[in-house]
Formats: C-alpha cells, structure tokens, sequence
C-alpha cells in the first residue's frame, strides 16, 4: 500500500471524479458547488440522481491520532482483514504534557507513553500504515504539509480534521469505528450534507487575519449552525487568502459543527504545494482548476445553490476576540474593554498561547515574531507567560532557523513541544489553584470550560496569533493593540504596528525532518500489548439486541446546557486510558451538569437514594442488571470526535441517549455503538423528565427509517405520560443497533 499521496494517486482520483462529476452534472442538470463534485465524485457508485438521505462514499485517505487511534486499531485489530485497504497514517500528538518546554515534555512522555507508543508502532507496521513519532508534529498539521490535495476526500479521528480544507479537500471528523471500517474495506456512509456558502470579497489588512475571517462565521452561525452541512468558501476574497490562512478557517469550522469546510483551488495553494515538495500534485491540480472550483453559474447566484449564504467583506472585517466558554460569542477586539466591565471578566491575562493546529504556520509566527521584534526594540517583554506550540518539527525547524523563535523568546516565550498540549488539556498549571477564576488568551481552536487546564474556572478567549502576542504584552483583556499604548524601557509610551504581511512559505525553503517518520516494513512483527496491562485492553464485542422494546429504563441524568464530548468522557489525565475501555469508564459524565439539583458529575442513585458520581452510579446499575438512559439538552454532545462518549455508556449499560438535539459526530457514534440515538420531537418534552422516572421505549420492534418511536414516563406517583421520539437512522443503521454495534456488522461480514 502506498501511503505518500503521489502524482499517481492524484491523477487516479481526478480521473474517476471528472467521470462521476460529468456524470452528476447530466443527472441534476444545473451548476454544480465544489463540495458536490468531490462529494459526488468519491461516491461508492455512479452518480445516477442527486445526492440526498445517506450516501456511500470512498475516502482517499485515513488519519489517526495516537489517543483516539488505539481504540480505531483495536477495533479494526478484531475485523479479521489483514492490511488496512487505503493509505492511512498514525501521528503521535495528544500524549505530550506541557510542563516545562518542548524537548523535558516529549522526553517525559516517551517514558510516561511507551507501550501505548510501542503498541501504535506495531499496530501500524502489522496493518500496512504509516506512523508519525512523538514529536514530529499535530495530526492536522503533519496531513497538510505532506498528504492533503484539492478535490481529496478524507476521514480522521479528530474533530479538526478538515483542517486540510486549506487545501481544497473534504477532510471530515469520524468516530473510530467509521476509520476502522474505511479501512476494512466498507464505503463510508454519512448525511448527505447541507451546503452553507460564505462569500468573501475585498483584501485583509492592518490587524486583521484569517483567523478572524472564521471568528466572524461562528458569531453569524453559532455553535451548531453548521451541523450536517459543509461550509464552502468562495468569491474574490478567497485568493487573497493564503493555504494555511484558508487552513485555520477550515480547521475551525467543528466549532460551528459542519462536516467539513473547503476553498477553491487556487494560486496561494499551488505555492503551498510547491514549498513543501509537491510540485507534481500543483501540476495536476492546476489543469483541473474548473473541477476544484464551483461552476460560474453558482457565484453568480448562489442563493439558488446554497441552503444559506453569509457575506463577509474581507476590508471592512475587524480583528475579533470570542469567549469565554464558547467559540460563537464574539465581538470585535475594540470591544472587549467594554464586554470585560459589563460581563466581570476578570481582566488580567494568566497566561497567552499561540500555535496548536489551527494557528502555527510560517506566515503566523511571522506575524507574531513581527510584534515580537516591535516590543523587543523598546525594551519590552511580555507581561505575563506567553507559551508556543509549534504545529509540526517543519514549522518548529524552520523558525528557530529563520530566527520567530528567537523573538518569540526575546520577549519571554516559552516554547513547547510539537504536539497538542494545552489545546486539549495536557497542561501542567500547578500555580492556579482550585477554583481561582482567572483568563487566558490563546490562538487555539476549542474553550470550552475546563478544556486547556480542568478547571471550569478558567475563561479562555480566542483570538488570531498576533492580538494574543500584543495581549501578553499588554497584560490585559481590554487592552486594544490598534489604540492602546505600552511603555517602554526608558518611560516613553509607544503604539505597535500591525504586524508586517508575512510570507507563507520560507524563502529559504523548509527545513528538512529527519527520524519523525516510520512507513510499514515489509515484515512486520506482531501487535505489542503487555499482559496485564492498565492502558490497553483487546476489545470484547457488546451483546447484540435482545429483541424486544427497550423498557425499565432509568433516566441516570439530564444534562443541563452545554453538554460536549469533553463533558461526557474528559480528557485531560484521562487521556491515559483511552485504549482501556473499563478504566476510561471511571470519567463518564464527570463534567455535565445535572439539571436535577444543578451538580456537576453527580446524581441521584435510585438504589441506595443518595447522591454519587454517575460512573459510581452506572457500575451500580450495571451490576444489578439495570439498563438506563441519559437525556440531553441542545447539540447534545457538540466538540470532539472522541467515540469514548459513546462507548464508555454503552460499555456502562446505557441504551438510549435522548436529546433535544445533537451534534453530528456524536449522534454517528452513538449509533455505531448501539445505543439509540432520539431526539424529543416537542424539545419542551425535555422539561417532563422527572429524575425519579422510568422510561420505556416502544416501537423499537418495528423500528424503520422514518417511523417515531414513542417514549413512556413511568413517574414515581404512579402516572405515566408519552412523549414522541424521533430518530434519523437508516436501514444500515437500524442494523447497527440490532447487532450490538457497527463493529458487529462488520465482524459478521458486511464487508462490501
């Protein structure tokens, strides 16, 4: 199996897409979006009709990241197919701490990791895929500078996949099992998405930059105004954005829960390519411009082509600043002295970070060395610790040649290891004491509370690398580095200058990796697993459906408001257990708050009457032969991909999750794990829920695409009410539940 995306590969692709475009176009008889024609040109079959309900689809790629790629190799590992069936890779990124700089930190984890390390490296040799060290980089990152192509459709076990949007490919967030599957040789079956388009005309300038392009969006769409729709990016404006600047838009597109983002081919991706060795593939690409762009009839009306279209004029867009708590609550950073008086933020900044996937390219470290040499040049350093992440060893290389490292570290930066870190939760903060309210500025993806640190105290606000630079140097929230003034070192106060237009690729080229990367051996040895071990665990299949409806339920929790999958299954120090299925059960739900009494990560136990944490709870059910169900507020499960969320209660004996409304990758996820996925059809039947109540689920016999299921209340006073319960299963889906999981198809020969 080849793993490197190569000219051949490329060409192989755009020839079936070009038929199957060719073919879709005569099928729907009107202009076609970019994100149909890849859509339609990886179906499993030939476009006869439009493309509507759930479509099969053929991925060029898979990629795994070292947390949620255990569980994706020990599932596949019980498939019974030999080699993984398309080119897929291993990055090792979210089990390096942030402590004490780069290289203390990924030492520290290759001692901490080492038989998760060594049970991925062999896992991916003994299945033909490629395996990125610690070190050499975030998974996002790695994909864009060595793998992601225009008109490319991929899947990935991380909710930022589409990263590689930047480059004009539909690169989509899954749970494990779809990975596992894609790999067994299965098409991928997914909601044919909604498209949203985003028109973008005039040319950025001064202090703004991409990242505020997708700040903007999440305002105008929220955090789940992209749920099962792709968001395609197009107009004048696109091209006087570069490949990693369209990147950290696309990347940032999970935080309003679309499928996947994507730009246009163009000019500023073809440099990309060229910078980092792939010329070849510009090649290709540049002579099929028209099919890696939307039609000309689409932008001239794109009302007739879109289910929605949101205009952004790149000229008139101020630098933005979201939070705390949630990506979509915005307001222009001229603003924030304002909302930090009116709201009570606390305005002094505990700690500012740059870099992590969505914000560590050539072009950002130059913007933010820019004001690093700025501040440096009038004797100023940064007012309170400011931490960078470099997104990959090429980035990290590169500027410590080019010399954004060390200005960074002029002004006092602290530079960490490749790797996640305190995106995701490894983060050391030993100063901040427990419950300590206290703000940090970051350039990263995700804020939800407790997400970089575990404490739900900590308010973290977004923003581009270059305001989070000028933030640490003012050391406040309300400091406007576009009108504000520092001090320098002789008393003088001074304004910065935004920061200089950086190029996006060096000059003097990238600088070269070496020892990060392991590709398959011919002769692979077998699967490292210890005997006995506390962080993996081989799978055991879950029971299959017992036939019958599902009655007796108790309702374990409702979930209160915000309830994402770092709620559900936290990360942090739990990321250790992550290919241990009963010891990661020991986090389920410790973050939801619990609309019965308002606690979080505990309630009420119907067999012994007190309160306890829900995994205490669960277990207890579980032992006593108790089947129970979760309820869930809006978007019920919004965030990462992280398929523990659903198989942590699965594993624990829930068998219905019921919500007003999900996120897509949860949903997906839970289904594959066969829990019933329903949603209150009334979303104010969510407030009949009773925390001494029993449910039943009826219907379920006759469970059929389309066809509601009703939900008994059995309440503690000895009535009863119903409340209509909808679902969006498919056929295949239907099967999924009846068998006890998707993996259960699988092993059952649904190979197809």
């Amino acid at each position: 199996m080849e793993i490197e995306t190569t000219p051949g590969m490329v060409s192989a692709v755009y020839g079936k897409m070009a038929r199957n475009v060719a073919a879709y176009r005569g099928a729907v008889r009107r202009p076609l979006t970019l994100s149909e024609k890849i859509l339609a040109g990886h179906l499993a079959g030939e476009p006869r009709r439009p493309m509507e309900g759930y479509v099969l689809l053929r991925p060029d790629r898979v990629a795994l990241q070292d947390v949620t790629g255990q569980m994706v190799m020990l599932q596949f590992m019980t498939s019974g197919v030999g080699k993984s069936t398309l080119p897929t890779t291993v990055h090792c990124d979210h089990l390096i701490r942030a402590v004490s700089g780069g290289g203390d930190d990924t030492s520290a984890s290759l001692r901490e990791n080492d038989e998760v390390f060594r049970f991925l490296e062999s896992a991916a040799a003994r299945y033909g895929c490629g395996f990125w060290r610690p070190g050499a980089g975030i998974i996002h990152q790695v994909v864009l500078e060595n793998y992601a192509f225009p008109g490319g459709l991929m899947i990935g076990t991380d909710s930022h996949t589409p990263n590689a949007g930047g480059l004009g490919m539909a690169a989509v967030g899954v749970g494990g099992v779809d990975a596992a599957e894609v790999m067994a040789g299965m098409p991928w079956e997914v909601l044919c998405p909604r498209r949203i388009g985003v028109r973008l005309t005039g040319r950025m300038g001064g202090w703004t930059s991409p990242k505020d392009v997708i700040l903007k969006v999440a305002s105008m769409l929220g955090v789940s105004g992209g749920t099962n729709a792709i968001v395609e990016y197009f107009g004048p404006g696109t091209a006087s954005i570069s490949c990693t600047g369209k990147a950290t838009i696309t990347n940032m597109g999970a935080e309003i829960g679309a499928t996947c983002s994507v730009f246009p081919y163009d000019s500023r991706m073809e440099t990309y390519l060229r910078g980092t060795g792939r010329g070849g593939v510009a090649d290709l690409a540049g002579g099929r411009g028209a099919m890696l762009a939307a039609d000309p009839g689409v932008e001239g009306n794109p009302e007739l082509f879109f289910d929605r279209v949101l205009e952004i004029d790149l000229s008139s867009l101020e630098p933005h600043i979201v939070g705390p708590h949630t990506p979509d609550l915005a307001r222009p950073v001229s603003r924030m002295a304002a909302d930090v008086e009116s709201n009570g933020y606390v305005d002094g900044i505990s700690v500012a970070l740059i870099g992590s996937c969505t914000n560590s390219s050539y072009e950002d470290m130059s913007r933010a060395a820019d004001l690093a040499r700025q501040a440096a040049a009038r004797g100023v350093r940064a007012r309170v610790p400011l931490l960078v992440t470099p997104g990959s060893e090429l980035i990290r290389a590169t500027i410590e040649r080019d010399g954004q490292m060390g200005a960074l570290q002029g002004i006092g930066a602290t530079v960490l290891a490749n790797a996640c870190g305190p995106c995701i939760g490894q983060w050391s903060r030993p100063e901040i004491g427990k419950g300590r309210k206290n703000s940090i500025v970051t350039s990263f993806n995700r804020n939800f509370p407790g997400r970089n640190d575990g404490r739900r105290d900590t308010m973290n606000f977004i923003a581009s690398p270059e305001v989070v630079v000028a933030l640490a140097l003012g050391g406040s929230l309300s400091f406007d580095p576009a009108s504000d003034s520092l001090v320098d070192s002789g008393g003088e106060p001074f304004t910065l200058e935004p920061p200089a237009a950086a190029p996006e690729v060096p000059g003097g080229g990238f600088v070269g990796t070496r020892d990060v990367y392991a590709p398959p051996p011919d002769d692979p040895g077998d699967v490292v697993i210890k005997p006995g071990s506390s962080r993996l665990q081989r799978l055991r299949p879950f029971p299959p459906w017992d036939g019958r409806d599902v009655t007796g339920l108790r309702v374990m929790v409702k979930a209160r408001g915000k309830c994402t999958t770092d709620h559900i299954s936290p990360a942090g120090a739990w990321l250790t257990f992550r290919g241990h299925l009963e010891n990661l059960s020991d986090n389920l739900l410790l973050g939801a708050v619990n609309a019965f009494g308002g606690q979080v990560g505990r309630g009420r136990n119907a067999l012994t009457g007190g309160t306890a944490p829900f995994p205490e709870i669960a277990r207890g059910y579980k032992g006593a032969g108790i089947r129970w169900a979760i309820v869930g507020d809006y978007n019920y499960g919004e965030g990462s991909s992280r398929e523990h969320a659903a198989m942590t209660p699965r594993y624990l004996g829930c068998a219905a999750v019921i919500a007003r409304s999900f996120a897509r990758i949860h949903e997906t996820n839970l289904k594959k794990q066969g829990i019933l996925a329903l949603t209150f059809r009334d979303p104010a039947d969510y407030d009949r829920i009773l925390e001494d109540d029993t449910m039943d689920v009826a219907g379920v016999e006759g469970m059929a695409p389309g066809r509601p299921l009703a939900g008994i209340l059995r309440h503690s006073s000895g009535g009863s009410e119903e409340v209509q319960l909808d679902h969006s299963y498919s056929a295949a889906q239907i099967e999924w539940f009846r068998a006890g999981s998707a993996l259960n198809t699988l092993r059952g020969g649904g190979k197809g």
